[in-house]
């Protein structure tokens, strides 16, 4: 399902053909940095022949390399031996003073820098756009707001979309400060220390420069896996997000509540029983997963806490974990602009919702009128709650409704008259500081 829709760059960035690439361009970044420093064993020339020798070879075999390494068992020794064969000689020069995981963990920062840039972009392109233009559409369509999944005050249809809005922003904010933290390489040899006399922290921090990155802090023979554990927490909190979302309008959808649906197309089913039924699935395929999101997150705090150095439990999550992961969440964020984009906001039935309320949205408002009048909150509280109950209780019976009966009682009306107390029931009076939240929200 998710294949068809990921995005061709992020298929590609996750591929085996690019990762190979790219740990031919560190190794090539950290050759022209150390041919560059004082006193290099590298002969000058070495880094720019190499390169050029590269393009005119064209990519390297994935195959190739799967064979070697089905013969030595280690994946960059494989890697170094095919280049050697695709580049000659002066290949012997590529990995000098490096350690597997220098090139290991600085390709996975350039991918993962830019498979979050990729989410970024459609969330931006995609997701806040389409939020944004279902709020202002209703921004001042009434409906009946839920607390508990219960009738509770009006509020305007807009403030569903709009929430969300500011919730999947501030979530794109945490990937971008993620991005930033996992945008981190290490070319500091075995356990992080230099130690092999050839590569220095100069010379690191001038290959790392030219890839964009920046050096750990104190690395080991690996980057700190807090800041992977940091970007998959950021990943989880959108899918999170986008999951609040998605509950909210699986339970709009409902048969009882029908106040929004999703798109059908021409020819879709729903059921294979039932030619009747229209169910939301994209909004509980969302929810479904954002659990895997949350289950990675969960794994890549798993990996954090290593034996001494390094050991290797890291590394068979994380190749499962970050493709899909950055995969998972760039099609999430599609899917929900998908539906957002799509929805059907049935504002009549937002209204006749609203009616069905009997109005007793008004409650909050009776009291505090009855409290500036006088009466104490503890009495107000009781007498607007009798009413309210009593209307709850004979409801389609024919009874008073609720403003009737407060109208007709004599503890009401003689601290409130009619107007002000008609005055408690306007959905305008409800709704007049709703364009206040969204200039809030909306403020560039």
């Amino acid at each position: 399902m998710i294949a068809r829709y990921t995005r061709p760059e992020l298929a590609a960035l996750w591929s085996e053909s690019r990762r190979l690439a790219l740990f031919l361009e560190v190794e090539l970044a950290a050759t022209a940095a150390l041919e560059a420093a004082p006193s290099s064993p590298i002969p000058p020339g070495t880094a720019a022949r190499l390169r050029q020798l590269a393009a005119q070879v064209g990519p390297l075999d994935p195959s190739r390399v799967a064979e070697i390494e089905q013969r030595i068992q280690h994946e960059l020794l494989a890697f170094l031996e095919h280049v050697e064969e695709r580049l000659g000689p002066e290949a012997r020069w590529l990995h000098f003073g490096l350690t597997s995981s220098d090139v290991l963990d600085t390709v996975l920062a350039l991918q993962l820098r830019e498979a979050t840039q990729i989410i970024i972009r459609g969330i931006d392109e995609q997701l806040l756009p389409a939020l944004r233009r279902q709020a202002t559409a209703h921004q001042q369509t009434p409906m009946i707001g839920r607390t508990h999944g219960i009738f509770a005050e009006p509020i305007a249809a807009g403030l569903i979309f709009l929430g969300s809005y500011a919730e999947i922003d501030r979530a794109k904010a945490r990937v971008q400060r993620a991005q930033k933290a996992i945008s981190v390489g290490k070319l500091s040899g075995a356990v992080g220390i230099y130690g092999s006399g050839s590569v220095t922290p100069e010379v690191e921090e001038a290959a790392l420069s030219s890839l964009g990155l920046t050096a750990e802090t104190v690395a080991t023979q690996i980057v700190g896996r807090d800041r992977h554990a940091e970007l998959l927490w950021s990943l989880a909190s959108l899918g999170a997000a986008i999951e609040r979302l998605a509950v909210n309008l699986r339970h709009l959808q409902r048969s009882e509540v029908r106040e929004v649906e999703e798109a059908f197309a021409p020819g879709q089913k729903g059921s294979s029983a039932m030619p009747h039924k229209k169910n939301p699935i994209s909004a509980e395929n969302l929810c479904g997963l954002a659990r895997l999101l949350r289950a990675s997150a969960s794994a890549a705090i798993e990996n954090i806490a290593l034996w001494h150095e390094r050991d290797i439990s890291h590394s068979s999550v994380e190749r499962v974990i970050m493709p899909d992961s950055t995969t998972l969440c760039d099609y999430m964020v599609q899917r929900a602009a998908r539906l957002v984009s799509g929805l059907s906001v049935r504002t009549e039935r937002m209204r006749q919702n609203l009616s069905e309320s009997g109005d007793l949205y008004a409650s909050e408002k009776v009291m505090l009128q009855l409290v500036r009048a006088g009466m104490s909150r503890q009495s107000a509280y009781e007498l607007v709650q009798r009413h309210a109950l009593a209307c709850v209780a004979d409801r389609g019976l024919g009874s008073p409704s609720f403003l009737d009966r407060l109208a007709g009682d004599p503890q009401v009306t003689e601290r409130l008259s009619g107007e002000a107390l008609s005055a408690c029931f306007e959905l305008a009076t409800q709704l007049q500081h709703v364009p206040t939240i969204f200039m809030r929200a909306l403020r560039d």
